[in-house]
C-alpha cells in the first residue's frame, strides 16, 4: 500500500506551504496516521517541507513511551520491513478530532499516541 495517497500528499503539501517561514504555526489537524503492524510505532503527520517533500512533520511515537514533534522521512519509512516483510501502514479508518498539539499534550501525558 501507498502511504502517501496524491489527495493526502497535496494537504500535508498545502499545510506545509502555509506554515512555512512562520514563527507561529497553525495547529493543523493530523491528515494521516501511519503505524507499524509489528510493533507500537505511529506517526500522526500533519505536513510536508515544501522544499523537500519527503520530509513530513507530525507527532512521533516509536513505541518507546516518549512520543515527541518532529520530522520523519516519508522515503525510509516506506523502505522498513518488518517480520515476514510487513510494511508501514496507513490507517485507513482515522480521522483526527484534535490538533496536532491536543493529540501531542495526550501523548505526553499518556507516553503514547492514542489515536
Amino acid at each position: 500500500m501507498k502511504l502517501l495517497t496524491e489527495e493526502i500528499r497535496k494537504i500535508l503539501l498545502t499545510n506545509g506551504q502555509a506554515n512555512a517561514g512562520r514563527e507561529e504555526t497553525i495547529d493543523f489537524k493530523p491528515a494521516i496516521k501511519l503505524f507499524c503492524p509489528w510493533g507500537r510505532a505511529t506517526w500522526l503527520l500533519t505536513e510536508l517541507d515544501p522544499e523537500d517533500p519527503d520530509i513530513a512533520f507530525g507527532l512521533c511515537d516509536l513505541g518507546m513511551e516518549c512520543p515527541e514533534l518532529g520530522n520523519v522521512r516519508i522515503s525510509e519509512l516506506e523502505e522498513l520491513r518488518g517480520p515476514g516483510g510487513l510494511t508501514i501502514e496507513r490507517d485507513l479508518y482515522f480521522t483526527a478530532d484534535k490538533t496536532l498539539s491536543e493529540y501531542a499534550g495526550e501523548a505526553y501525558r499518556l507516553g503514547r499516541i492514542d489515536a
